[in-house]
């Protein structure tokens, strides 16, 4: 598996915490050097794992806030 690198720019707020300490949380996020993404996946206490998550542009984010508007 290819190695990759991840930078927490801003971490803007946690969604919910498992009951073993994992949290789903919503950050803006830098893979690999390029351009900071909004990201919502776990993270277990410390950062030390991550879960799988979805990342989105600014734009997938304000068409994701349009329709949960609706």
């Amino acid at each position: 598996m290819a190695e990759f690198k991840y930078e927490i720019i801003e971490k803007l707020g946690v969604l919910s915490e498992s009951a073993k300490g994992w949290t789903k949380e919503l950050n803006r996020i830098s893979w690999n050097g390029g351009t900071p993404k909004l990201d919502i996946r776990d993270w277990a206490p410390k950062y030390e794992k991550m879960g799988k998550g979805i990342t989105l542009t600014d734009e997938e984010a304000k068409a994701l806030l349009e329709l949960l508007q609706k």
